[in-house]
Protein backbone atom coordinates (compact mmCIF):
# COMPACT_ATOMS: atom_id res chain seq x y z
CA UNK A 1 0.00 0.00 0.00
CA UNK A 2 1.63 3.25 -1.02
CA UNK A 3 0.87 6.10 1.30
CA UNK A 4 1.58 9.55 1.15
CA UNK A 5 2.13 12.01 3.59
CA UNK A 6 0.09 15.33 3.34
CA UNK A 7 2.16 18.79 2.01
CA UNK A 8 1.56 21.82 4.65
CA UNK A 9 1.49 23.92 1.64
CA UNK A 10 -1.36 22.51 0.60
CA UNK A 11 -3.04 23.65 3.46
CA UNK A 12 -1.32 26.87 3.81
CA UNK A 13 -1.23 28.24 -0.09
CA UNK A 14 -5.25 27.87 -0.20
CA UNK A 15 -5.77 29.62 3.03
CA UNK A 16 -3.66 32.51 2.19
CA UNK A 17 -5.66 32.92 -1.23
CA UNK A 18 -8.76 33.01 0.62
CA UNK A 19 -8.06 35.23 3.04
CA UNK A 20 -6.85 37.81 0.52
CA UNK A 21 -9.74 37.37 -1.52
CA UNK A 22 -11.77 38.38 1.87
CA UNK A 23 -9.97 40.88 2.74
CA UNK A 24 -10.63 42.31 -0.76
CA UNK A 25 -13.76 42.04 -0.65
CA UNK A 26 -14.30 43.54 2.62
CA UNK A 27 -12.12 46.55 1.23
CA UNK A 28 -14.68 46.86 -1.49
CA UNK A 29 -17.76 47.08 0.72
CA UNK A 30 -15.70 49.46 3.11
CA UNK A 31 -15.01 51.76 -0.48
CA UNK A 32 -11.30 50.72 -0.95
CA UNK A 33 -12.26 49.77 -4.19
CA UNK A 34 -14.11 52.10 -6.03
CA UNK A 35 -15.59 51.74 -9.77
CA UNK A 36 -12.81 49.66 -11.90
CA UNK A 37 -10.25 50.17 -9.53
CA UNK A 38 -8.56 47.09 -9.20
CA UNK A 39 -9.81 45.63 -12.08
CA UNK A 40 -8.76 44.18 -15.43
CA UNK A 41 -10.01 46.92 -18.16
CA UNK A 42 -8.85 45.51 -21.19
CA UNK A 43 -6.44 46.92 -23.49
CA UNK A 44 -6.75 50.24 -21.10
CA UNK A 45 -3.48 51.08 -19.63
CA UNK A 46 -5.33 51.68 -16.49
CA UNK A 47 -6.62 47.94 -16.20
CA UNK A 48 -3.16 46.70 -16.34
CA UNK A 49 -3.09 46.67 -12.22
CA UNK A 50 -6.04 43.72 -12.27
CA UNK A 51 -3.96 41.23 -13.81
CA UNK A 52 -2.38 40.73 -10.03
CA UNK A 53 -5.39 42.11 -8.22
CA UNK A 54 -8.50 41.35 -9.55
CA UNK A 55 -8.50 38.26 -8.64
CA UNK A 56 -8.83 39.33 -4.93
CA UNK A 57 -11.85 41.62 -6.00
CA UNK A 58 -15.95 40.34 -6.01
CA UNK A 59 -18.81 41.67 -6.85
CA UNK A 60 -20.81 40.31 -4.22
CA UNK A 61 -21.30 37.66 -2.02
CA UNK A 62 -22.81 34.60 -3.85
CA UNK A 63 -19.79 35.66 -6.30
CA UNK A 64 -17.04 35.01 -3.82
CA UNK A 65 -18.37 32.05 -2.36
CA UNK A 66 -19.24 30.66 -5.80
CA UNK A 67 -15.46 30.93 -6.03
CA UNK A 68 -13.92 30.35 -2.71
CA UNK A 69 -14.74 26.33 -2.65
CA UNK A 70 -13.15 25.89 -5.45
CA UNK A 71 -10.02 27.69 -5.55
CA UNK A 72 -9.42 25.82 -2.06
CA UNK A 73 -10.05 22.13 -3.62
CA UNK A 74 -7.78 23.11 -6.64
CA UNK A 75 -5.39 24.15 -5.05
CA UNK A 76 -5.24 21.53 -2.22
CA UNK A 77 -4.93 19.22 -5.02
CA UNK A 78 -2.32 21.09 -6.91
CA UNK A 79 -0.12 21.35 -4.04
CA UNK A 80 -0.54 17.97 -2.35
CA UNK A 81 0.27 16.17 -5.85
CA UNK A 82 1.98 18.49 -7.77
CA UNK A 83 4.30 20.02 -5.05
CA UNK A 84 7.47 20.51 -7.19
CA UNK A 85 5.97 22.72 -9.89
CA UNK A 86 2.81 24.07 -8.26
CA UNK A 87 4.28 27.39 -7.14
CA UNK A 88 4.86 27.92 -10.73
CA UNK A 89 1.83 26.91 -12.39
CA UNK A 90 -0.23 29.24 -9.73
CA UNK A 91 2.67 32.02 -10.77
CA UNK A 92 2.48 31.68 -14.78
CA UNK A 93 -1.40 30.48 -14.81
CA UNK A 94 -2.17 33.80 -12.65
CA UNK A 95 0.27 36.09 -14.94
CA UNK A 96 -0.66 34.30 -18.14
CA UNK A 97 -4.68 34.11 -18.04
CA UNK A 98 -5.12 38.03 -16.66
CA UNK A 99 -2.92 39.08 -19.56
CA UNK A 100 -4.54 37.13 -22.17
CA UNK A 101 -8.16 38.71 -20.31
CA UNK A 102 -6.76 42.20 -21.01
CA UNK A 103 -5.42 41.51 -24.49
CA UNK A 104 -9.00 40.36 -25.59
CA UNK A 105 -11.03 43.07 -27.19
CA UNK A 106 -14.25 43.41 -25.31
CA UNK A 107 -16.85 42.59 -28.50
CA UNK A 108 -20.46 42.02 -27.69
CA UNK A 109 -20.63 38.88 -30.34
CA UNK A 110 -23.57 39.12 -31.35
CA UNK A 111 -23.70 43.38 -32.52
CA UNK A 112 -20.21 43.89 -32.53
CA UNK A 113 -20.22 46.80 -30.17
CA UNK A 114 -17.28 47.40 -27.84
CA UNK A 115 -17.83 47.33 -24.15
CA UNK A 116 -15.60 49.14 -21.82
CA UNK A 117 -15.49 45.85 -19.20
CA UNK A 118 -14.57 46.11 -15.40
CA UNK A 119 -13.23 42.43 -14.98
CA UNK A 120 -12.89 41.38 -11.30
CA UNK A 121 -13.05 37.77 -10.04
CA UNK A 122 -10.83 34.59 -9.34
CA UNK A 123 -12.67 32.73 -11.78
CA UNK A 124 -9.99 32.87 -14.50
CA UNK A 125 -7.97 31.04 -12.09
CA UNK A 126 -9.87 28.91 -11.23
CA UNK A 127 -10.43 27.86 -14.71
CA UNK A 128 -6.18 27.82 -14.61
CA UNK A 129 -6.06 24.91 -12.10
CA UNK A 130 -9.11 22.39 -13.23
CA UNK A 131 -7.87 21.81 -16.50
CA UNK A 132 -4.25 21.93 -15.65
CA UNK A 133 -5.40 19.20 -13.27
CA UNK A 134 -7.28 17.43 -15.37
CA UNK A 135 -5.12 17.17 -18.85
CA UNK A 136 -1.21 17.02 -16.44
CA UNK A 137 -3.11 13.61 -15.75
CA UNK A 138 -4.37 12.80 -19.09
CA UNK A 139 -0.96 14.00 -20.68
CA UNK A 140 1.24 12.40 -18.41
CA UNK A 141 -0.78 8.71 -17.94
CA UNK A 142 -0.04 8.25 -14.67
CA UNK A 143 -2.69 6.14 -12.45
CA UNK A 144 -2.35 8.33 -9.68
CA UNK A 145 -2.68 11.65 -11.30
CA UNK A 146 -5.44 10.46 -13.68
CA UNK A 147 -7.85 9.44 -9.98
CA UNK A 148 -7.31 13.03 -9.93
CA UNK A 149 -7.88 14.36 -13.38
CA UNK A 150 -11.30 12.25 -12.92
CA UNK A 151 -12.13 13.70 -9.76
CA UNK A 152 -11.96 16.98 -11.22
CA UNK A 153 -13.81 15.93 -14.19
CA UNK A 154 -16.46 14.64 -12.17
CA UNK A 155 -17.14 17.86 -9.77
CA UNK A 156 -15.89 20.70 -11.94
CA UNK A 157 -16.62 19.20 -15.70
CA UNK A 158 -19.32 21.67 -16.44
CA UNK A 159 -16.82 24.50 -15.87
CA UNK A 160 -17.04 24.46 -20.02
CA UNK A 161 -19.86 25.87 -20.76
CA UNK A 162 -18.65 28.97 -18.82
CA UNK A 163 -15.87 29.42 -21.23
CA UNK A 164 -18.68 30.91 -24.09
CA UNK A 165 -20.97 33.86 -23.69
CA UNK A 166 -24.23 33.30 -21.01
CA UNK A 167 -26.26 34.60 -24.16
CA UNK A 168 -25.91 31.61 -26.62
CA UNK A 169 -28.06 29.11 -23.91
CA UNK A 170 -30.23 31.90 -22.34
CA UNK A 171 -32.11 34.99 -23.46
CA UNK A 172 -31.09 37.75 -21.45
CA UNK A 173 -32.61 41.07 -21.18
CA UNK A 174 -29.37 43.08 -20.44
CA UNK A 175 -26.20 41.76 -20.97
CA UNK A 176 -24.58 38.91 -19.19
CA UNK A 177 -22.25 40.21 -16.31
CA UNK A 178 -20.45 36.93 -16.63
CA UNK A 179 -16.85 37.12 -18.20
CA UNK A 180 -16.53 34.05 -20.37
CA UNK A 181 -13.79 35.96 -21.46
CA UNK A 182 -11.54 34.73 -18.46
CA UNK A 183 -13.47 31.64 -18.34
CA UNK A 184 -11.57 30.49 -22.11
CA UNK A 185 -8.11 32.48 -21.04
CA UNK A 186 -8.09 30.05 -17.81
CA UNK A 187 -9.26 26.77 -19.95
CA UNK A 188 -6.37 27.88 -22.05
CA UNK A 189 -3.86 28.12 -20.14
CA UNK A 190 -4.35 25.64 -18.04
CA UNK A 191 -4.06 22.80 -20.44
CA UNK A 192 -1.16 24.88 -22.32
CA UNK A 193 0.48 24.57 -18.81
CA UNK A 194 -0.76 21.04 -18.65
CA UNK A 195 1.64 20.31 -21.78
CA UNK A 196 4.31 21.95 -20.90
CA UNK A 197 4.96 20.79 -17.57
CA UNK A 198 3.99 17.24 -18.50
CA UNK A 199 7.83 15.90 -17.78
CA UNK A 200 8.07 17.58 -14.61
CA UNK A 201 7.53 16.32 -11.22
CA UNK A 202 6.39 12.92 -10.96
CA UNK A 203 6.95 10.51 -13.04
CA UNK A 204 4.75 8.05 -14.41
CA UNK A 205 6.11 4.44 -12.18
CA UNK A 206 6.85 1.03 -14.13
CA UNK A 207 5.94 -2.36 -12.60
CA UNK A 208 7.94 -5.50 -12.97
CA UNK A 209 4.79 -6.99 -14.95
CA UNK A 210 4.77 -4.03 -17.55
CA UNK A 211 8.35 -5.11 -18.53
CA UNK A 212 7.70 -8.49 -20.72
CA UNK A 213 11.03 -9.77 -21.07
CA UNK A 214 12.33 -9.61 -17.79
CA UNK A 215 12.86 -12.10 -15.31
CA UNK A 216 15.12 -12.00 -12.20
CA UNK A 217 15.61 -15.28 -10.22
CA UNK A 218 15.71 -12.73 -7.24
CA UNK A 219 12.36 -10.94 -7.36
CA UNK A 220 10.78 -14.43 -7.66
CA UNK A 221 9.36 -14.46 -4.62
CA UNK A 222 7.56 -17.94 -5.24
CA UNK A 223 10.95 -19.62 -6.58
CA UNK A 224 12.39 -18.13 -3.53
CA UNK A 225 10.72 -19.53 -1.00
CA UNK A 226 10.36 -23.18 -2.93
CA UNK A 227 14.15 -23.11 -2.23
CA UNK A 228 14.29 -22.32 0.81
CA UNK A 229 11.32 -25.30 1.71
CA UNK A 230 12.84 -27.45 -0.64
CA UNK A 231 16.64 -27.42 -0.14
CA UNK A 232 17.32 -30.98 -0.73
CA UNK A 233 15.68 -30.66 -4.34
CA UNK A 234 19.23 -28.71 -5.23
CA UNK A 235 21.84 -31.00 -3.58
CA UNK A 236 22.27 -32.79 -7.08
CA UNK A 237 21.42 -30.69 -9.93
CA UNK A 238 21.96 -31.39 -13.35
CA UNK A 239 25.55 -29.74 -15.03
CA UNK A 240 25.65 -28.57 -18.16
CA UNK A 241 28.30 -30.71 -19.92
CA UNK A 242 31.39 -28.61 -20.90
CA UNK A 243 32.27 -27.98 -24.70
CA UNK A 244 34.60 -29.83 -26.45
CA UNK A 245 36.48 -27.54 -28.94
CA UNK A 246 37.31 -30.98 -31.37
CA UNK A 247 33.12 -31.51 -31.74
CA UNK A 248 32.94 -27.70 -33.36
CA UNK A 249 36.73 -28.82 -35.23
CA UNK A 250 34.37 -28.78 -38.44
CA UNK A 251 32.81 -25.50 -37.71
CA UNK A 252 35.72 -24.00 -37.31
CA UNK A 253 36.67 -25.21 -40.50
CA UNK A 254 34.24 -23.61 -42.46
CA UNK A 255 34.98 -20.36 -40.95
CA UNK A 256 38.24 -20.00 -42.22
Amino acid sequence: MIKQSINRKAFVVPIIILALMWIGYALQNIGFFSNCSGAIIPLMPDGLLGIITSPFLHGSLDHIFGNSVPIAVLLFLLYQFYPTIADKILGIGWISTGLLVWLLPPVDIFTGQWNYACIIGASGLVYVLAFFLFFSGIFRWNMKLLTISLLVALYYGSLVWGMLPEELFSNLQEPSRISWQSHLAGGLVGVILAFLFRKYGEKKKKFIWEFPNYYSEKDDKMWQEYKENFPDDFLELPQKPKDNIWDHLDEIRRRE
